[in-house]
């Protein structure tokens, strides 16, 4: 999604560096993309046969850094600049490879371009990158019914690839990388000293339920999932969804990728499993021992969230794109809410 007016110069602001020609790519900096030049970028897309025509606009992304760039006489096409230090080209290689797998059997995923080599992991400097088709689309309306019964279908029919073979090298979603982790981050030094004692024991608390929802939905069967199935990274268009972005693609079970589809009260979000999982088993089977891990998963990635907001906090782009973190209201908050979670874990899962 392109960013427009205000936001356009917000974020341009958070990333003013990108004109400074002179900056060089550290691996250890905490800000990791000062090298992006405009240059950079252009003889980057223009490195593999390509005519720009000199238009780039960043795209809404903080993680990474993704561009809008025009090219003469065709579509414009997408470049993803990926974030130094996170993932190996392995792993990159093997979120490409997924997609491609996906688009084989003909579902509508955005995978990207491959070179004259037959490549699509591209390297320039000491960046990683990849150049993707322009697909526009507007997300997905989560409280139309027949909405979740087509991304149940959707859904399925990926994760029946994703179950076919595992990842070598991506991770897996644990308690442990997600979890402890993250908590371990957080009081080495983030929070308010004064919040600590409340903030450690209650994650404490909420970590010891996460690992007993674990072990009651074991045996857990982890497959290839998107990873991150949020309404950003699924396009409508045509009357049809398509997904991009498949950057946190990792081992986990298949209800992380169905869990954020649900909202609302209790009765609600039963009512729009049942379309989703309708759908789903039309095309992959579902062990529904995993329902006891949606509040387990869903405060996973609370406790994960506030730790990839705190690492990335020297990066210029996040303090004015979040500027309510890190304050004494936020971490007050967010213990608040993790205590909350504890008794979202205690409770028992939807049942159908």
């Amino acid at each position: 999604m392109t960013l427009w007016g205000a936001e356009m110069t917000r974020y341009c602001r958070a990333n003013y560096r990108i004109i400074n020609p002179q900056a060089k790519m550290d691996p250890k900096n905490p800000r990791p993309f000062d090298a992006l030049t405009p240059d950079f970028i252009l003889q980057a897309v223009e490195g593999h046969g390509l005519i720009c025509d000199g238009r780039i606009f960043p795209l809404n992304s903080y993680e990474n850094r993704v561009y809008q760039v025009g090219i003469e006489d065709s579509e414009p096409l997408i470049a993803k600049f990926y974030r130094p230090e996170r993932w190996t080209e392995e792993q990159v290689r093997e979120e490409h490879e997924f997609c491609f797998e996906l688009v084989d059997q003909e579902l509508p995923v955005v995978a990207p371009i491959t070179g004259a080599d037959d490549d699509s992991v591209l390297r320039r400097g000491a960046y990683l990158y990849a150049l993707f088709p322009r697909r526009g689309g507007r997300a997905p309306e989560l409280d139309n019914l027949d909405n979740l019964l087509v991304l149940g279908r959707l859904l399925g029919r990926i994760h029946r690839i994703g179950a076919s073979k595992p990842f070598e090298h991506r991770p897996l979603l644990d308690s442990a990388s997600y979890g402890y982790a993250s908590v371990k981050f957080i009081v080495d030094g983030v929070i308010p000293v004064e919040l600590e004692s409340a903030y450690q024991e209650v994650a404490s608390e909420l970590l010891s339920r996460i690992d007993a929802a674990l072990r009651e939905a074991s045996p857990i069967r982890n497959i290839r999932v998107h990873g991150d199935c949020h309404i950003g990274n699924m396009l409508w268009r045509d009357d049809a969804p398509h997904f991009v972005d498949f950057d946190d693609t990792r081992m986990a079970p298949a209800v992380q990728d169905l869990w954020m589809l649900l909202s609302g009260d209790r009765r609600e979000q039963t009512i729009q499993l049942d379309q989703v999982l309708t759908g789903y088993c039309e095309f992959a089977d579902f062990n529904y021992r995993e329902l006891r891990l949606v509040e387990a998963l869903r405060s996973l990635r609370m406790l994960y969230y506030s730790a990839w907001l705190a690492r990335r906090w020297d990066d210029p782009a996040f303090p004015l794109s979040f500027p309510w973190f890190n304050t004494h209201n936020y971490w007050e908050g967010h213990v608040a809410d993790l205590r909350a979670q504890v008794q979202e874990v205690d409770e028992q899962p939807l049942l159908l």
